[in-house]
């Protein structure tokens, strides 16, 4: 996830920048940058691929870049590998325009094609250099000046984005802009911030205004100005913070795993456009060739925790889409298996920070076997990450709280991918559904939106269980791998004894433990194994249990059955565990919050598992 900062003011810029960005690393970054002017002067660009400490050596901490007016930015690499030329700040071709972007520009390829038509060329793979040639485009055209041009390009560009521009002609001002994307401004003693976070300037001042969504702002010495999208000037009242940096960091959510669930569209689309190019999926980045998938006889999945309940649901989808047989393993387990490997077997391993111990372990057993191996990870330059053969780079951002969901979706989502690539290489999959399958892919970020929107729903519902003691999670194939990752949920931050059980097994054992009031929850989203689950239910049911069901829309049905109902939009039964998972995510959120626990810091466990 990207980060910014802007000043403006009597100190010297680069330093303040630096020390903005430094307290963004958090956010996960691979190349840095930064823009300064001093006063008339011509601007200076500063870029560098890799951690800041490398810009910061190439600009002596700052004191190398003279100039009291600048723009700074860490990039998370979405459109365009991590590079120099790829890094932020870009500008137009006579620098008239510079700016540092976060965000996705959806229909950047098509602003791209009208520009290249008006002259424009374009130098890096980036949607913001699209977005900072708009701006000159519109600004030079009409000449009506920095706000105009900004306004008029908001109108063309489809996405989300916080925007922070610099403009030749207006020395000592920065212009602001967002959609969706955060941004803050900040004032203290004739200087101006501007950032992507708070804890980038609380070091400076606690006032601060919050510019709204599709808004302008311009930034002076100690002053700024607001306006909307109609180029009208507006007011804001300026507000004191009173969070520590930690509490800041939240974006105003009570609690970071709210705010990460929020993040989920986001993280899906980003990890999606990733890969995704022109609706064809392309693994050039990822190392993993068409040969190669179709040399595959075995495939291992390799996780821990939630990992490990990705790895679960995904193989569903690799059976069914790419006939390839798949078994998933539990990394603590499989390090001390003395079993023989399939020839031509893969290995994935998935891990969130890429450091998980007996992931590592695992990963390093396959290979010293000459076993291919293929990690899934979110975090850039990780253990994983480099000793894995290939690697499938997840972009959710850095997840700060303990109980995993972003991290979470955006696995799926790369196993999805995976899934659907092993079947195009091995000719499973015909074309028409190859693509069929992509367009769905893309709808899945505005349908978790859609479940996001209706949580005051499972909010109410959660605040009846805070005295429950124990839950049961059933669903089949799919649906029961989300159920395991939906009683995981429940447990570890609600401390409320919960398990998931394939529904068919209750017979077997677990139907011993239902009593009156007890709750289970049903997830059903697999048309052909709807009906079995609904009986499933029926029968815990007479034995007093309270029920939970979470269903497709148009399963209307369920109503009969279930105490309490919540419905999922409709997709392609493969991808339904993405969305099934948020409501659970939810509903283990809104628990902990009734019963008055640390959501984010839930006890005993850590973030990261690096030890045995």
């Amino acid at each position: 996830m990207c980060g910014i900062v802007g000043f403006t003011g009597t100190a010297q810029a680069a330093p303040v920048l630096l020390d903005g960005l430094s307290k963004l690393e958090y956010r996960g970054y691979d190349s840095a940058g930064i823009a300064v002017r001093d006063g008339e002067k011509d601007t200076e660009i500063v870029k560098a691929k890799g951690k800041l400490k490398v810009l910061k050596e190439m600009t002596n901490d700052g004191a190398a870049v003279k100039g009291s007016c600048g723009i700074g930015h860490t990039r998370w690499a979405t459109h365009g590998e991590p590079s120099t030329l790829n890094a932020h700040p870009h500008s137009s071709d006579d620098e008239n325009v510079i700016a540092v972007h976060n965000g996705i520009i959806e229909n950047y390829q098509e602003l791209s094609a009208k520009l290249t038509k008006s002259g424009y060329t374009f130098n890096s793979q980036t949607d913001t250099e699209v977005a900072v040639k708009l701006i000159d485009y519109y600004y030079k055209k009409y000449g009506l000046g920095p706000v105009d041009s900004i306004a008029r390009a908001m109108i063309r560009i489809r996405g989300s984005y916080a925007l922070c521009v610099m403009f030749k002609d207006y020395p000592g001002e920065i212009y602001t802009a967002r959609k969706d994307s955060p941004m803050i401004i900040g004032i203290s003693n004739g200087e101006t911030f501007v950032a992507s976070d708070v804890p980038a300037i609380l070091k400076y001042t606690r006032n601060v205004y919050y510019i709204g969504n599709m808004e302008i702002a311009k930034l002076e010495k100690g002053a700024v100005t607001f306006y909307n999208i109609d180029r009208e000037e507006i007011t804001k009242e300026l507000t004191e913070i009173k969070w520590d940096a930690e509490a800041a960091e939240k974006g105003g959510y009570e609690h970071f795993m709210l705010k990460e669930i929020h993040e989920q569209p986001k993280a899906v689309r980003d990890t999606i456009n990733s890969v995704v190019r022109d609706g064809v999926i392309d693994f050039t980045g990822i190392g993993l060739t068409d040969e190669e998938m179709q040399k595959i006889s075995q495939i291992y999945i390799v996780a821990c925790g939630s990992a490990y309940h990705v790895g679960m649901a995904v193989q569903y989808v690799i059976e069914d889409l790419a006939g390839v047989p798949v078994r998933v393993e539990l990394a603590s387990e499989f390090r001390y298996r003395k079993m023989p490997f399939v020839k031509d077997s893969l290995v994935i391993i998935i891990s969130q920070s890429g450091e998980t111990a007996d992931s590592l372990a695992a990963l390093r057993e396959a290979k010293e076997k000459g076993i291919k191996t293929l990690g899934i990870v979110n975090v850039v330059g990780s253990s994983i990450a480099r000793e894995a053969d290939n690697v499938f780079y997840t972009l959710a951002g850095p997840e700060i709280s303990v109980a995993t969901t972003k991290a979470y979706s955006t696995q799926l989502i790369a196993g999805y991918l995976l899934a659907m690539q092993l079947a195009k290489a091995r000719g499973t999959l015909a074309d028409e559904i190859y693509s069929s399958l992509i367009n769905e892919l893309y709808t899945i970020p505005e349908k978790i939106e859609k479940i996001l929107d209706d949580k005051e729903r499972i909010q109410w519902f959660a605040h009846k269980l805070a005295a429950a003691k124990d839950a049961f999670f059933i669903g089949r194939g799919i649906d029961y791998a989300i159920s395991l990752e939906g009683s995981l949920k429940m447990k570890e931050i609600s401390y409320i004894h919960s398990e998931a059980y394939a529904a068919g097994e209750l017979k077997h054992g677990p139907i011993s433990l239902i009593e009156d009031g007890i709750l289970v929850i049903s997830v059903l989203t697999q048309k052909d194994l709807y009906e079995k689950t609904v009986s499933n239910m029926v029968e815990v049911k007479s034995r007093g249990a309270s029920l939970f069901g979470l269903t497709t829309y148009g399963n209307y049905s369920m109503e009969d059955t279930a105490d309490f109902t919540v419905y999922i939009p409709q997709t392609d039964p493969h991808f339904a565990g993405s969305l099934a998972v948020v409501p659970l995510q939810l509903l283990g959120y809104y628990v902990s919050v009734a019963k008055g626990y640390d959501v984010d810091k839930p006890r005993n466990l850590a973030k990261s598992v690096t030890v045995e």
